[in-house]
């Protein structure tokens, strides 16, 4: 008997942070090895789940520029990227949304249905939740700029128990526009701060922010990001993270956090422990 009273602490340490968030909305931006190794792909659904069942009202945002380049491979249509922007032609388009809004989406509400959730799968163009523009067609083609948000799509699932699971795709004012594609971390800050979310969540495959010593940073705050950016300590793939946090924070979302989707459990871990294990960023 002893030796169950380890695992009632942990829950009674969990306790305020349940309380806390109880009919809140978090925005979770799903990808990196989290959404292709398939015992961390269990583990998420499960975290997804507990969070349902204690009252958090969770978005799931996911990517697959991983999926989409082995397709397009595949076809022997290749792969194009300029300033880390995948340049999308309408062939192009077919297969990203064929692959975003269709095996991607599906499969990650399957998995969250087959748990116990309460999931459904859409994309920007149901109900033309999200509208778009491109960013700059002559160089980038059907890459897209997010122009408007209906919150009232999401806030209307949710209100029905569900579970979104959003595919980053624009629609086009246009009848027959084959649509955007959108980067899935912007799209993901976004929704967040459309709907009035608590929390934006961004899965990765780095610890979170590290300093020039590669020492872990817990907390950082915007004029902080602003120096290490300028100073060239954080770089490459983390900008456009920490850019997506900014934005989110800067749209009225409490805080944003990029945690290490490597490691088991780590929403969990992040949203229900005192230390959590990424690097929050709020105003």
């Amino acid at each position: 008997m002893q030796k169950k009273i380890p695992q009632v602490k942990t829950l009674l340490d969990a306790l305020p942070y349940i309380k806390q968030f109880s009919n809140e909305i978090f925005v979770i931006k799903y990808g990196g090895s989290a959404q292709i190794n398939p015992e961390l792909k269990d583990k998420v659904a499960q975290d997804i789940l507990l969070m349902y069942l204690v009252g958090i009202k969770p978005i799931v945002v996911h990517g697959g520029g991983n999926k989409i380049s082995g397709m397009l491979d595949r076809l022997q249509l290749g792969t194009k990227f300029i300033d880390g922007f995948r340049v999308t032609d309408e062939k192009v388009m077919e297969i990203v949304e064929m692959v975003l809004s269709g095996s991607i989406n599906k499969e990650i509400t399957a998995l969250l249905n087959h748990h116990g959730a309460k999931a459904i799968g859409i994309s920007g163009k149901d109900a033309s939740f999200i509208k778009a523009k491109p960013i700059n067609y002559d160089k980038y083609g059907l890459v897209g700029k997010i122009t408007e948000i209906d919150a009232n799509v999401v806030k209307n699932l949710i209100a029905e128990k569900f579970i979104p699971v959003i595919a980053p795709i624009g629609g086009d004012e246009n009848l027959n526009h084959p649509g955007y594609n959108i980067n899935a971390d912007l799209a993901a800050s976004k929704i967040a701060a459309s709907i009035g979310a608590k929390k934006i969540i961004f899965m990765t495959d780095t610890r979170g922010v590290l300093d020039k010593e590669m020492n872990f940073l817990s907390t950082l705050h915007e004029d902080e990001i602003v120096s290490l950016k300028d100073d060239n300590t954080i770089h490459g793939g983390m900008i456009p993270k920490v850019d997506a946090c900014l934005e989110a924070i800067n749209g009225g979302v409490e805080k944003a956090h990029i945690i290490d989707g490597r490691i088991e459990h780590s929403l969990l871990l992040e949203i229900f422990t005192c230390d959590g294990v990424g690097t929050v960023i709020k105003k």
